[in-house]
């Protein structure tokens, strides 16, 4: 597996944000996009809003080795075992950040409609400081960032074949959210591979 671009830091204070638009070559990620999109055991969660249960507004896989288990939305996820598409990706980003990676959080926003609400990768099984690596593929949608303790958001497009690489203390200082769009928008596939500390939620 190739990639053909430096991560470039994002000036943003109280965090680490790093990014590379054209991580992976444009043959490479429309071959990885449509593997992944028939390989993966696509569901869609339920999840607490508001005190009541609803349908995920995206349809998701939480995969990983076998003691990653992670708790969301008061939901214990037992996670599936890894697709043969995701080895070559999970070994590329473990070697060039340095993180053993044992999970990877799979999301499919089928058109504009599909989105992520404002949140934190803070769980207590990523530890105090996480490093979160998002690899997107397929449409671009916008991400954004807004600070916990007020002030101005920050908005990001996440391409075709994209790396964004989130540290340090960017989880406690901001939160983030891929909004819904009404323009026609093609799908896209994140993949948010994290290091799951197993035993940590108790």
């Amino acid at each position: 597996m190739e990639t053909n671009r430096r991560l470039e830091r994002i000036e943003l204070p109280d965090a680490d944000l790093r990014f590379a638009p054209g991580w992976l070559p444009a043959d490479e990620a429309d071959a990885l996009f449509a593997r992944l999109r028939e390989e993966i055991a696509w569901e869609c969660h339920r999840i607490r809003m508001f005190g009541r249960e609803v349908d995920s507004p995206r349809l998701s896989c939480w995969i990983g080795d076998p003691d990653a288990v992670y708790v969301y939305s008061r939901t214990r996820f037992v996670p599936r075992p890894w697709p043969a598409g995701l080895h070559p990706l999970r070994e590329r980003l473990s070697d060039e950040l340095g993180v053993a990676f044992n999970s990877v959080l799979a999301n499919l926003y089928r058109d504009g409609r599909d989105r992520m609400g404002w949140h934190s990768d803070d769980e207590p099984e990523l530890g105090p400081r996480p490093l979160i690596a998002s690899v997107s593929l397929g449409a671009t949608r916008r991400f954004s960032l807004k600070p916990r303790d007020g002030g101005a958001s920050r908005a990001l497009d996440l391409p075709h074949g994209s790396l964004l690489v989130m540290a340090d203390d960017t989880q406690s200082a901001w939160r983030h959210a891929l909004a819904g769009t009404a323009r026609p928008v093609g799908p896209r596939i994140n993949l948010t591979f994290r290091r799951i500390i197993p035993g940590a939620s108790g």
